[in-house]
């Protein structure tokens, strides 16, 4: 695994606009992608979320979201710092073990010996005029132009529910594509569970340019909304 600069991935500015992150990007404030897939959420998604709210209550279900969020970041800052060769194992600077073990998993089984070539980890990226957003890590992945997206989790995931997750790797694929004028062809999900149970999800070829034409439709959605 080795770094390879080819690409110069911009600064920005993280903001809060009506509720929504926003990027500043040469004097451009774009909607995350996060944002718009939240606003464009289907009402399926929606009930289903208000029921799950329902059954488990309101604050245990706040109680779960915020320890499912404090673990997802310090195991994405132990898994950017080994990315950048600054882990110290003997200062270790993450106190939650349990993300540390998460990350470690995704190391082992998802890193190691298959991220050969890193161009960027915690890159910025946009479709200028439309989003942007921040990918975990982009580079050549078991030989291919790859975006890479490492995911926490309580429980094991099914293809069928992770479709976000596709769109988010539409989102960045493309963008990347479009601003660098690069080849990425594939999209990559590394996830671990609470229990460490690894597991990875992959789509390349026609099914991302599929989901690439997804987001941008989520997205003229988004947009569409906000004119009306």
């Amino acid at each position: 695994m080795y770094w390879n600069n080819r690409f110069s991935y911009p600064k920005s500015m993280r903001s809060i606009i009506n509720g929504s992150r926003h990027y500043s990007i040469k004097e451009q404030n774009l909607p995350s992608v996060t944002s718009i897939l939240k606003a464009t959420e289907s009402d399926e998604k929606k009930a289903s979320i208000a029921n799950w709210k329902e059954r488990v209550g309101v604050q245990e279900a706040n109680r779960i979201k915020k320890d499912a969020s404090s673990r997802g970041t310090s195991m994405h800052a132990y898994l950017e710092k080994f990315l950048l060769g600054k882990l110290n194992l003997e200062l270790i600077e993450f106190t939650e073990d349990k993300s540390k073990l998460m990350a470690d998993e995704i190391i082992e089984n998802g890193i190691k010996n298959k991220l050969t070539e890193i161009w960027g980890t915690e890159a910025t990226l946009y479709y200028p005029g439309k989003y942007a957003g921040t990918c975990d890590a982009c580079g050549v992945y078991e030989g291919q132009e790859s975006i890479i997206d490492f995911k926490q989790s309580n429980k094991l995931k099914r293809e069928e529910w992770i479709e976000d997750y596709y769109l988010q790797l539409g989102a960045y694929s493309l963008a990347h594509n479009v601003v660098y004028n690069s080849r990425i062809t594939q999209g990559i999900i590394l996830l671990c569970t609470v229990d460490n149970v690894f597991q990875d999800f992959r789509i390349e070829g026609e099914k991302l340019i599929e989901y690439q034409n997804k987001f941008l439709e989520k997205v003229n959605q988004y947009y569409n909304e906000r004119m009306t």
